[in-house]
Formats: structure tokens, C-alpha cells, sequence
């Protein structure tokens, strides 16, 4: 009788911990499927990324981070761009090239140059501005403007499906090492 509880409690004790780590890691992580030819080259339709959801609870997004976000224009959407401009950042887009803050970004991760419109924009407080890697097929915040906080999902890290185009997801950090933190 003793052992027949014993083995209860375990066979309880399991599926409680099965069930934690469950809803754990539901919490921190979810999976993305890339949808269209905004972010070519680096990321194909049908690839899947995981997304850190727990990424930004303790600091915020950086310049050159690879997010997963609500569609501002229908929040039951998500759409994956880089962030390019943070709170506070002017940007400056002509022709061929992007400047945050007067430094002229070159961009190892873009499929081409392209910006059909020249303007300059300061972004808002609690906001981010956002381009896809292929600038001329990107429904970006060129268009539609900028993604609130509040509508950050989280940071794109691993590419894990198909296993042919696995590989952890560059942020190009030396991209934006020239921009001065001023705000």
C-alpha cells in the first residue's frame, strides 16, 4: 500500500513539473513563421524562428535586433523587421542610404538600397522604427510608421526550420557602433 502511494505521489509530482515547464517556456518562447520576402536575404519565407518573448522585461530593444511584433494597422497580425531607430533617434532616409542620429549605416544584411521617398523623422518616446532587409520589398515603417512598445512580441534569436537554414540570427552590432547614446 505504502509503495502503491508512493508511486501516486511520483506520477503526480511528474505531471506537475511537466506542466510548469510547460507553461514556462510557453511564456519565454514562441515560434514565428516568416511570411514573404521582406527580410531576404537573411530570412526565407517558411523559415521558422524562435522568438525570446522575455528578451526585452528587463532592458529595451537595440539597434540592429531582429523583432517579432503586432502589426500596427491590425494587431491580430505579426510581422518581423530589424529595428533601425530607437526612441529619441532621428532618421534620416534618401535614395540609397539610412542615417540614425547623422551616421550613415552600412548595411551588410540588406538585399538592396532602396528608399523611394527622402525624409527625416524623430522617433517617438516608447516607439521604434523599423525596416525588413529587402528594403524593396518591405511593408516597413516607411509606410505605416512606428511599432509602440506595447506591441513588441520579442527578439528573433534562432532560425530552426528548415534544419538546411539553422543559424542564430545576426544583429550586426558593429553596424550602429558609431551612434552615439544620447538619449
Amino acid at each position: 500500500m505504502k509503495q502503491r502511494s508512493h508511486l501516486a505521489r511520483e506520477i503526480v509530482e511528474t505531471i506537475a513539473l511537466t506542466l510548469i515547464i510547460f507553461l514556462v517556456i510557453r511564456f519565454a518562447i514562441q515560434s514565428y513563421r516568416v511570411s514573404g520576402p521582406s527580410m531576404l536575404p537573411g530570412l526565407q519565407t517558411d523559415d521558422y524562428v524562435l522568438v525570446n518573448k522575455i528578451a526585452y522585461l528587463f532592458h529595451a530593444p537595440e539597434r540592429g535586433d531582429v523583432i517579432v511584433f503586432h502589426y500596427p494597422l491590425d494587431t491580430s497580425e505579426d510581422f518581423i523587421k530589424r529595428v533601425i531607430g530607437l526612441p529619441g533617434d532621428t532618421v534620416t532616409l534618401d535614395n540609397k542610404t539610412v542615417q540614425v542620429d547623422g551616421v550613415v549605416l552600412h548595411e551588410p544584411y540588406i538585399s538592396e538600397a532602396y528608399n523611394p521617398s527622402g525624409k527625416t523623422i524623430k522617433v517617438p518616446m516608447d516607439e521604434y522604427f523599423v525596416l525588413g532587409d529587402n528594403r524593396p520589398l518591405s511593408d516597413d515603417s516607411r509606410d505605416w510608421g512606428f511599432v509602440p512598445k506595447a506591441d513588441l512580441v520579442g527578439k528573433a534569436v534562432i532560425v530552426y526550420w528548415p534544419l538546411s537554414n539553422w543559424e542564430l540570427i545576426n544583429t550586426y552590432s558593429n553596424v550602429y557602433t558609431q551612434i552615439k547614446v544620447s538619449h
